[in-house]
């Protein structure tokens, strides 16, 4: 591939990679619309690339369309986190089990991990790569366990997890050290082959975070 056909290749990419930053940290505010049009403008791009970035978000989860609508950054209702972090809890503890029986340790979640740690000492108040880090510790623990068919059901909830994950990151409904402390836990059972532990450590955090969450959607539609 020339390195001219390799710059076509990522602009689509980077218009992705902006709106994805962009909805994970409400500036994309949950039910608002997002066109074509307005993505070609607002990034000085073509319409065919600006279709592209948002077909790959629609596939994400990460925006919503029915047949010849707009489409527009989901609004998940109480029932949604209920039932999603329900779904999330019963693949993640499953595939946590499946990783900790081998004593692997991945090397994208120690990485996420370690970006992590390293924020607690230079936060600078955005959070989109801290809920990027958080999704990606995630996703490479479960990829990394020895069960494809895991990691595929954890794959068609991604999106969905993603959008509540900057909710709970940009909103701080979760203190980053407690999220690091939870982390390392989980990699340290994993580490000792405890699949028992690593589950039980895996619902809690994934539980916990739900609980937050749960509290400010409260919160926030108590006139509602």
């Amino acid at each position: 591939m020339t390195a001219e056909a390799l710059a076509v290749t990522r602009v689509p990419d980077a218009v992705y990679e902006a709106l994805r930053e962009s909805i994970l940290t409400q500036r994309e505010a949950p039910g608002s619309a997002v066109t074509e049009q307005a993505i070609a403008d607002r990034f000085g791009v073509a319409r065919p690339t600006a279709k592209v970035a948002l077909e790959r978000l629609v596939a994400d989860g990460l925006l919503r369309r029915t047949a010849h609508k707009t489409a527009r950054v989901p609004e998940l209702t109480r029932d949604d986190i209920v039932d999603l972090y329900a779904a999330r809890a019963t693949v993640e503890v499953a595939a946590l089990r499946n990783l900790a029986e081998s004593g692997t340790h991945p090397a994208d979640a120690v990485a996420a991990q370690r970006m992590l740690s390293d924020a607690l000492v230079s936060d600078d108040g955005d959070t989109a790569p801290l809920a990027r880090a958080d999704v990606t510790f995630h996703r490479a623990l479960v990829e990394a366990q020895h069960s494809p068919r895991l990691a595929r059901l954890h794959g068609l909830l991604m999106g969905e997890i993603e959008l509540c994950t900057g909710q709970v990151q940009s909103h701080r409904l979760l203190a980053l050290g407690d999220v690091v402390d939870q982390h390392q836990s989980i990699l340290d059972a994993v580490a000792r082959g405890d699949a028992a532990v690593a589950g039980q450590l895996t619902r809690a955090h994934i539980e916990g975070a739900r609980d937050r969450l749960l509290g400010h959607y409260d919160q926030t539609h108590a006139k509602d």
